[in-house]
C-alpha cells in the first residue's frame, strides 16, 4: 500500500511528465513487477516513486527500464552511486566523515568505504543520473542528481523535479537534501 501523500505526488509527477509529451511512456508496473523487481534488487520504491512508475513507465534513453532492460544493467544502474564514490576514494583522496581516519593502505580504504557505502541509504535511479532514495513509506524528497560525490538537487520532489527537468527552462530550486551521508555531499 502506498500512502496518500506519496500517492498523489507520484500521481501529479507523473501527469506532468506525460503533459510534456516528449518521453514514450508504456503502461505503469504491476504490483508483481514491483515486487520482482524490489526482491530481485532487494530494495522498496518510497511511495511517491512506486506510484509514478505505477502510473507509466517511462522508457528511452536514460530511464531505466524496470519491465524490459536486463537485470546487469540495472544492477550497475543501482551501484553507480557508490561506485563513484570508490572511484573519488581512489583517484581524488575522498573520504567521508564518520569514517574515522583513512587507512595508509588503498585496499584498507577501499574494504573500509565499501564496509561504509554498504551502510547509507540507496538511492534508486529515476532519470540518468538523477536518483530518490529507496523507502517504503517515505516520499517527497529531493531528486538527488549525483556523480561520483558531486551531488546536487534537482527538484524539491519528484513532481517539481519534472518540472525542472523537461520543463522549458531549467532553474536551481532550493531544495534541501534529506538522505543521509548523501545530503553531507551536496555541494
Amino acid at each position: 500500500m502506498v500512502g496518500v501523500g506519496g500517492a498523489q505526488l507520484g500521481t501529479v509527477a507523473a501527469a506532468r511528465l506525460a503533459a510534456r509529451g516528449t518521453v514514450v511512456i508504456e503502461r505503469g508496473m504491476s504490483d508483481d513487477e514491483f515486487a520482482r523487481v524490489e526482491t530481485d534488487f532487494g530494495f522498496e520504491f518510497a511511495d511517491d516513486h512506486r506510484a509514478f512508475l505505477a502510473v507509466g513507465l517511462p522508457v528511452g534513453a536514460s530511464w531505466p527500464n524496470w519491465r524490459g532492460e536486463g537485470r546487469r544493467s540495472l544492477a550497475k544502474r543501482l551501484q553507480l552511486p557508490a561506485d563513484g564514490v570508490l572511484f573519488a576514494v581512489e583517484w581524488g583522496g575522498f573520504w567521508g566523515d564518520g569514517w574515522g581516519q583513512r587507512p595508509s593502505r588503498m585496499k584498507d580504504a577501499l574494504r573500509t568505504a565499501r564496509y561504509q557505502l554498504a551502510r547509507v541509504p540507496q538511492l534508486i535511479p529515476v532519470y540518468s543520473h538523477h536518483y530518490l532514495p529507496a523507502g517504503r513509506g517515505s516520499f517527497g524528497h529531493p531528486v538527488l542528481s549525483v556523480v561520483r560525490t558531486d551531488v546536487t538537487c534537482r527538484g524539491t520532489d519528484l513532481a517539481d523535479y519534472v518540472d525542472n527537468e523537461f520543463g522549458p527552462g531549467h532553474r536551481a530550486p532550493g531544495a534541501r537534501p534529506t538522505v543521509g551521508f548523501w545530503s553531507d555531499l551536496v555541494v
